[in-house]
């Protein structure tokens, strides 16, 4: 079986990564989003919220062959332990990419069987991020079109 992990922390989950979600769930049989709990960061939704959001979007969209769970520790071991031979991930600029190579080629030192797939943001969500949709959502800008319609009001009532 052809399995994916898509990684991220997700505070929130945006329009962006839905979108990358959506082509690897058609490129794959599985997709499992892993949120990840880093201790060294202090997220604005707790893993309970923003797995919810996810598995929202996810059912809102009909996406049959995606779920949401979290880990910690390495991706690579979480990977392992569901069985994915790839890795997903969204880049948006050549500074992702330059980021973006660096862990992957530690990831493949660490697991060489499981490759890392590169999904390039689509124009309209190149400059999007979740730090960016938690600073116009928490000065009262419009967030319309930057989450998943299913979570937007969820997200402005926590943001506001």
């Amino acid at each position: 079986m052809n399995i994916g992990v898509y990684p991220g922390s997700f505070d929130p989950l945006t329009s962006g990564h839905m979108d990358v979600l959506r082509r690897a769930a058609a490129l794959m049989d599985r997709v499992v989003v892993g949120v990840l709990i880093n201790t060294s960061k202090t997220p604005f939704f707790s893993i309970e919220e923003r797995i919810a959001f996810i598995k929202e979007a996810i059912d809102a969209e009909g996406i049959k062959n995606a779920e949401a769970t979290h880990f910690d520790g390495l991706l690579v071991a979480f990977a392992q332990k569901v069985g994915a031979r790839h890795i997903v991930r969204g880049l948006r600029a050549v500074m992702d990419f330059e980021y973006e190579f660096s862990i992957s080629s530690m990831n493949k030192r660490l697991a060489p069987g499981i490759d890392t797939v590169y999904f390039m943001a689509e124009p309209e969500h190149s400059y999007l991020s979740a730090s960016i949709v938690r600073e116009v959502g928490g000065f009262g800008g419009s967030i319309d079109g930057l989450v998943p319609d299913v979570n937007k009001s969820k997200i402005i009532e926590r943001l506001s």
